[in-house]
């Protein structure tokens, strides 16, 4: 699978492009602010129908025009399929596949399977759970619909449940929250199973990848947390109740989840360099690539934005060795150092093409193309 031709329409500072891809490289050139992230986005947009970096949809409207319209031709092994995303300032987003309208947009989740690994990764490591959260949550709607239902139905009674928690009215709402009690038990239990086996399943791929990128120099240890480690939610909260009458909310549970990041035995954040905590959080999506490619038995898309600063030349060398490769599908990646990007691309035999941009607008500069 690969994304073959782009169209976009004011999205963020790119009002206009039209850009035919290589299935295997694409390296997009030039300074900061230019648009190299802008685009990758938009192909992040027609995988997951938002942006990868938040936000409202209206905000990625470029600035006074209307709408943005962004359209992908995809090749698949037996087929070709056309995914659209549109936002209108007065109307809202509109999804289609083959120029058919998705009834949810979570009906496209997973079909066009993708990895994105960039700057903001770092908040993993040094913002709060909800950030780690919030990336297990991101992968796993790709790939399962139950967990979708499950994270949603348990965050909707999750609300429901600390509103009732506010009130203050004990008497008249402790039937209520029994039931609340038990049907977030339920989905928190399959909420909790998917997280766990996912990490199980992630570890020996990201283990191996750490390896290879840091030549085996270094250990580190990625670990799941969860209050239902201990016991059920339902019987939790029993053993709660009382603390989150007075919290005023629910004080236990799969929003308290989170992921131990270690290098060594000392948490990451804590005495990791740069260099380290960026090879750690290259691992991790490489590793997620693997686990998706498995799960989806094809390639997913992947998307390497600035990947490159504060990584020593051992390390670029050894990650450009891994994805350069024909085990990986198409490649988008960006940097800013034209004279870096060429001479790591330089040895490569896989087939590639080079974009400059500036100002949003893209040029097609150099393109390599090997026959065997």
């Amino acid at each position: 699978m690969y994304l073959a031709h782009l169209s976009i329409t004011n999205f963020k500072n790119i009002e206009s492009a039209e850009l035919d891809f290589s299935p295997n490289i694409n390296c997009i050139v030039g300074d900061n602010g230019e648009g190299k992230t802008n685009l990758l986005d938009a192909i992040y947009h027609l995988s997951m129908a938002k942006s990868c970096f938040g936000g409202s949809d209206i905000s990625h409207i470029r600035h006074k025009e209307p709408f943005f319209l962004l359209q992908g031709r995809y090749k698949l092994p037996d087929t070709e399929e056309t995914i659209s995303c549109g936002v209108q300032r007065s109307e809202g987003k509109t999804l289609k596949r083959n120029g058919k309208t998705y009834d949810r947009l979570s009906d496209h989740l997973g079909f066009l399977p993708l990895v994105v690994v960039s700057p903001t990764d770092n908040e993993l490591i040094n913002e709060s759970g909800e950030e780690r959260r919030k990336y297990l949550n991101t992968l796993l709607v790709q790939i399962d619909n139950e967990y979708l239902n499950a994270i949603t139905h348990y965050n909707h009674l999750l609300s429901q449940r600390n509103k009732l928690l506010k009130s203050g009215d004990w008497h008249s709402i402790s039937e209520l929250l029994l039931t609340i009690n038990e049907r977030m038990s339920h989905y928190a239990q399959i909420v909790y199973e998917r997280r766990k086996s996912f990490v199980q399943g992630l570890q020996p791929f990201f283990l191996s990848l750490y390896k290879i990128l840091s030549e085996d120099k270094e250990s580190v240890s990625l670990c799941y947390r969860s209050d239902l480690e201990n016991a059920p939610l339902d019987e939790l909260l029993r053993q709660n109740a009382e603390r989150d009458r007075i919290m005023q909310h629910t004080t236990v549970g799969v929003h308290r989840d989170d992921l131990t990041m270690k290098l060594g035995d000392h948490t990451l954040r804590h005495i990791g360099s740069q260099g380290q905590q960026k090879t750690f959080l290259i691992a991790l999506k490489l590793a997620q690539y693997e686990f998706l490619k498995k799960q989806n038995q094809r390639n997913p898309i992947l998307l390497l934005d600035d990947i490159f600063d504060k990584l020593d030349e051992r390390r670029v060398h050894q990650l450009i060795e891994l994805v350069a490769h024909d085990s990986y599908g198409q490649i988008f990646l960006t940097d800013s150092n034209k004279i870096r990007l060429n001479s790591i691309i330089k040895n490569l035999t896989q087939d590639y093409k080079i974009f400059t941009t500036k100002h949003g607008r893209f040029m097609l500069e150099d393109v390599k193309t090997f026959t065997t």
